[in-house]
């Protein structure tokens, strides 16, 4: 059942239930964190409308630069204003940043741990007709590897939107991931957001299996865990939005009560989500766990629902996932 505590939207299994991109819900978040703080400013690498920033293009001329197609110059444009009390949003798609710039997002931002806020945006096989070259599914890695740096996946629109705003107030680095679907809106404007907190979205007291899951998937795991109900199959499913820092309380409490675990993101197998929780788990309570990742493969021209498929990231494959790993924790 859905967590009442969380607020949920009531209409997330409806036919009817609206649809939004996160990246649309940073573009509104982005504004808002503008109109709070005079000291947030925005450099694009010529992507402002592709990353929603056009709105505070508008309201903000002044703290608003459009660098071109010059990626590694945005990032230390961004640690200079940074080291000067401004609160810079760095734009790109994630294959280029952090992909093309990581250096200078090492040595200049995350060495010297000045809040400069990096956005990568059409993250993942989501990213579909765009082809391999433009599928980034390695970010996930690439940043959580940084000290200093905050790495968040929200789920949805609103989530998306509640993200942007709080690590415009973190004196960090942050690595906000962001998808071009449109995804049914999970959470509401009552949800509670709050970095480093992993939301249990789905529980029951018997739950035989933890699903754990980051950005556009977890719609996809909740209606996995709805429809397993009725094979007599308890889930509970966890957002797990911020990669970096983990929640270990959470992770490691479901460990100790389901004592297995699916883990399912857009990225790939090695260096994710997966990855993190494998690292926390093995260390405290090691458990069974399977992953729904993209395993050591670059992604393809398709849309993103025939990718998904392919490459086992679909509903099916995470179905086939919890019946393997309660078939290994029976053993």
């Amino acid at each position: 059942m859905l967590n009442p505590e969380l607020k949920l939207n009531k209409k997330i299994f409806s036919d009817d239930v609206e649809k939004k991109s996160s990246r649309d819900g940073f573009g509104e978040g982005l504004l808002i964190a503008g109109e709070q703080n005079e000291n947030v400013c925005v450099l694009s690498a010529d992507l402002t409308e592709s990353l929603r920033a056009d709105k505070f293009k508008n309201r903000f001329p002044t703290r608003f630069f459009d660098v071109g197609i010059a990626e590694q110059n945005m990032a230390g444009i961004a640690s200079g204003l940074a080291s000067q009390n401004k609160i810079p949003f760095i734009l790109s798609f994630s294959v280029f940043s952090p992909g093309r710039n990581w250096e200078i997002i090492r040595t200049t931002i995350c060495y010297n741990n000045v809040p400069v806020k990096i956005i990568g945006g059409h993250a993942g096989l989501d990213t579909g007709p765009d082809g391999a070259t433009h599928q980034c599914l390695e970010d996930i890695a690439l940043t959580r590897v940084l000290p200093n740096t905050i790495v968040i996946a929200p789920c949805d629109y609103l989530e998306a939107k509640k993200a942007t705003i709080k690590i415009s107030e973190i004196d960090k680095p942050c690595y906000l991931r962001l998808q071009r679907s449109t995804t049914p809106l999970i959470t509401t404007n009552e949800t509670p957001f709050e970095i480093g907190k992993a939301n249990v979205l789905f529980n029951k007291d018997s739950s035989e299996v933890a699903l754990i899951a980051c950005g556009n998937l977890v719609f996809s795991t909740l209606k996995v865990a709805n429809d397993l109900q009725k094979e007599k199959i308890n889930c509970t499913v966890i957002n797990n939005h911020t990669i970096k820092p983990l929640d270990r309380e959470t992770l490691i409490s479901y460990a100790k009560s389901c004592k297995a675990f699916v883990v399912i993101e857009d990225h790939q197998k090695a260096g994710g989500l997966g990855s993190a929780i494998s690292e926390l788990i093995s260390e405290t309570y090691p458990i069974p766990i399977e992953f729904i990742a993209v395993n050591d493969l670059f992604g393809e021209t398709g849309t993103t629902q025939e990718l998904y498929k392919k490459h086992h990231l679909d509903e099916q494959s995470i179905k086939n996932a919890v019946y393997k790993v309660l078939k290994i924790k029976n053993i």
